[in-house]
């Protein structure tokens, strides 16, 4: 009885490595030879979105 279980556990451990090692779902590793891009941190613009006194609109009262 044990050597049975023993034998039958040691075929599917078999059968994996078998299936594992010819299995078609396999990945090809590529290379990239892309050069990394550059960040260039430039100077942020300051964008002021509050309008100066003489901009401002009439507002009738």
């Amino acid at each position: 009885m044990l050597l049975t279980i023993t034998l039958i556990l040691s075929f599917l451990v078999a059968v994996n490595f078998l299936l594992l090692l010819f299995s078609c779902n396999k990945s090809t590793k590529k290379v990239n030879n892309k050069k990394p891009q550059i960040i260039r941190n430039e100077k942020p613009t300051l964008v002021t979105t509050q309008l100066q006194t003489a901009q401002l609109a009439a507002t009738g009262s």
